[in-house]
């Protein structure tokens, strides 16, 4: 029995104790005593009794079963090969899932039996060989009976669950805090899934950090200048090349700062005109087309900068310049340009949501003052909604500074370090990405740089995101 299957079965169980717990909460209500919970309340402790301990006995047994039968496999290929051979024991359990799918038992050699997995499409790796067959029909054997075994068990704690929970129904009974208990605790247990996966993505990159730190001193990758790291097969004793941050850290904030020159003035301006101008008809048309920006793909955006607007502004540059462009098609400007179209949406968006939730009563205040509305808007609401923005600015920062295919596409790749916004200069995304492509050898420094890269860039937008709602928590309290 799959493992699927036998989930299904076990909600199917739990689906009837909700209604038959529900059923008898109804029939033992005679009205003389007020229950204490309602009748849906015992229907779902009943559920909750019948699917809770069966569920996690089947991820139990799953997990054990699979580890199980891997330690079977191995151990029947040592007895074949008389030596460990880990990749034959991956090859016999590839094996093994290809003649599942066989309507009959399959041939004892391969010679027969690859023309039958190409009727079905299945292709196997050129060095199975044919003692690996019989393996792996007995591992299909023992995955069959541990399934059909566990399901069994699992269909049978589900239904003494079920049982147990419609007999404990009473008048008195207190199902609902049982029921509240146990959705709290799982509420609790979302709360904290964003806090698991931030403490595995930091630990995930920081090991590799400190292996790289082993190779390459921390204050030459932090402060130097130059990026060259020139690759060198492991353990040749080849140069390892030059990992200096410093440009790659520059070209980052340089082209999220053009971005933001782009995007703020523009984004803001269309927020104000939104929350304060325009029409509730003109409102529910802009908004949503201007929010058609967000959707856009990122590599759509790099594919129009490479194409159309940086050759477009080398053109125009070198006609301004007697036929030699000053502008190169892939620079810090052509980046900058796309990508602060791309967060127009973001800042404005954002903004929106700040200016809108200044109160009322602040602009009636001042129109009552006699102030136009022009007025209003840039001494009350602006003011009142700066912290706001302030914190919708930083956070727009943050997803500028993490973009990748634009600036591939738009400003290059080259680590340069210049202050000139129409040479080509790179960001860490980029070269991360460049990093970890190719053949991988994670004992190198020229592959384990991209996990310092990595945990640079992270706690550069960390600190910002930081900020960014320290800011906007303050707002909130102050206007709330």
């Amino acid at each position: 029995m799959s493992p699927y299957i036998a989930f299904a079965l076990v909600i199917a169980v739990g689906l009837l104790a909700c209604f038959a717990g529900a059923f008898r909460a109804r029939a033992v209500d005679g009205g003389s005593i007020k229950a204490h919970s309602r009748p849906q309340y015992h229907g779902a402790w009943a559920m909750l009794l019948a699917l809770l301990p069966a569920t996690a006995f089947l991820i139990v047994w799953s997990i054990g079963s699979n580890a199980f039968i891997d330690k079977h496999v191995e151990q029947a290929v040592v007895n074949h090969s008389g030596e460990s051979a880990r990749i034959d024991s991956m090859m016999v359990k590839s094996l093994a899932r290809a003649v599942r799918v066989l309507d009959k038992a399959p041939p004892a050699t391969m010679a027969e039996l690859s023309p039958l997995l190409a009727q079905k499409n299945i292709t196997l790796a050129p060095n199975t060989v044919d003692y690996m067959i019989p393996i792996a029909v007995e591992a299909n054997s023992l995955t069959r009976q541990l399934g059909w075994t566990g399901g069994l068990i699992a269909l049978a704690i589900a239904g003494l669950g079920a049982v147990w929970g419609v007999r404990q129904v009473a008048v008195r009974q207190r199902a609902r805090d049982k029921v509240e208990r146990i959705m709290l605790g799982a509420l609790f247990s979302a709360s904290t899934i964003a806090i698991l996966t931030t403490i595995g993505i930091v630990l995930s990159m920081l090991f590799q950090t400190i292996a790289f730190f082993g190779d390459v001193s921390p204050w030459s990758f932090l402060f130097g200048t130059v990026w060259d790291p020139r690759f060198a097969a492991a353990g040749s004793g080849g140069s390892q090349g030059q990992f200096g941050l410093i440009p790659l850290l520059a070209g980052t904030l340089y082209i999220a700062f053009v971005a933001l020159l782009v995007a703020v003035p523009i984004g803001l301006m269309s927020a104000v005109y939104m929350a304060e101008y325009a029409s509730s008809r003109v409102r529910s048309l802009v908004k949503p087309a201007l929010e058609l920006l967000a959707g856009i793909p990122t590599i759509v955006y790099g594919i129009f900068a490479l194409v159309t607007l940086g050759p477009w502004l080398r053109d125009i540059s070198a006609a301004l310049a007697g036929g030699y462009p000053f502008i190169q098609a892939q620079s810090i400007l052509t980046a900058g340009l796309v990508m602060g179209v791309m967060l127009i949406p973001v800042v404005s968006s954002l903004s929106d949501d700040i200016i809108t939730a200044v109160p009322q009563a602040m602009r009636d205040g001042s129109l009552g003052l006699g102030a136009t509305r022009s007025e209003t808007v840039k001494r009350v609401i602006l003011p009142a909604a700066l912290p706001g923005i302030v914190g919708a600015v930083l956070l727009t920062a943050s997803r500028a500074i993490g973009e990748t295919m634009i600036v591939v596409l738009a400003a290059g790749v080259a680590a340069n370090l210049t202050a000139n916004p129409f040479e080509a200069m790179t960001t860490i995304t980029v070269k991360i990405v460049n990093q970890l492509t190719g053949d991988l050898e994670f004992n190198s420094p020229q592959t384990l740089v991209a996990f310092a890269l990595g945990i640079t860039l992270f706690f550069v937008t960390l600190a910002m995101n930081v900020l960014a709602l320290a800011i906007v928590r303050k707002y909130r309290e102050q206007y709330e």
